[in-house]
């Protein structure tokens, strides 16, 4: 029988869906096709017909994973416009309930080291989705022109996502808060002393 055009999207965002959380909860490597195929209720043959092999599965789930967490970002953009934006994403970024879903949370700290142990294809995947999100992050930062913005925007994501690796990785739920709310606090600063700066450069200027 044919499947519609329909039912083939449906069944390949259902391929994508699982295989994007069980690559962030056990690791690209540890991660089999049978599991995707379980998770998601689907054969061998509907996963192969759609995808060919595994490493375009992780190409692709890594690209919706990191296009999803896009979304959450222009969400909260939506929710908090102007300067309460940045806050916004910090802070859910560096939450309690960030850290302890890293299913469905931020790949770069879920699969980060990970992917730097894939083919070719997969970290390309991998590097023009986080060059977007740096470049959705570098919109945020006040006051500055874009090379400096787009550096800012590296350092704060690499802060991020290393805190969220760190607060995961320690046993210490005391410490591992504290690396979260320390790191938030501090991102969100140096984007208000940059401000502050700036806006005492242009007086002194005028």
């Amino acid at each position: 029988m044919r499947v519609s055009k329909e039912k083939v999207a449906q069944n390949r965002e259902r391929i994508l869906t699982s295989a994007a959380r069980l690559f962030r909860e056990h690791g690209i490597g540890e991660t089999g096709v049978d599991a995707i195929t379980g998770d998601a209720g689907l054969t061998h043959g509907g996963l192969y017909s759609q995808f060919g092999s595994k490493e375009a599965i992780a190409t692709e789930a890594i690209r919706f994973a990191l296009a999803r967490g896009k979304r959450v970002w222009q969400r909260a953009l939506e929710r908090n416009p102007g300067k309460r934006a940045l806050p916004a994403i910090v802070d859910g970024y560096l939450s309690r309930a960030h850290r302890d879903a890293p299913g469905s949370g931020c790949v770069v700290a879920a699969l980060g080291t990970d992917i730097a142990r894939q083919p070719r294809r997969v970290r390309q995947a991998f590097t023009r989705e986080i060059k977007d999100d740096l470049e959705f992050l570098s919109r945020l930062m006040p006051n500055g022109d874009h090379s400096r913005s787009y550096e800012d925007a590296i350092v704060a994501f690499a802060s991020m996502a290393g805190a969220l690796i760190l607060a995961r990785a320690v046993s210490d739920e005391t410490l591992s808060d504290l690396i979260l709310k320390s790191t938030a606090k501090r991102v969100i600063k140096r984007g208000k002393v940059r401000t502050a700066r700036r806006r005492s450069w242009k007086r002194k200027e005028d």
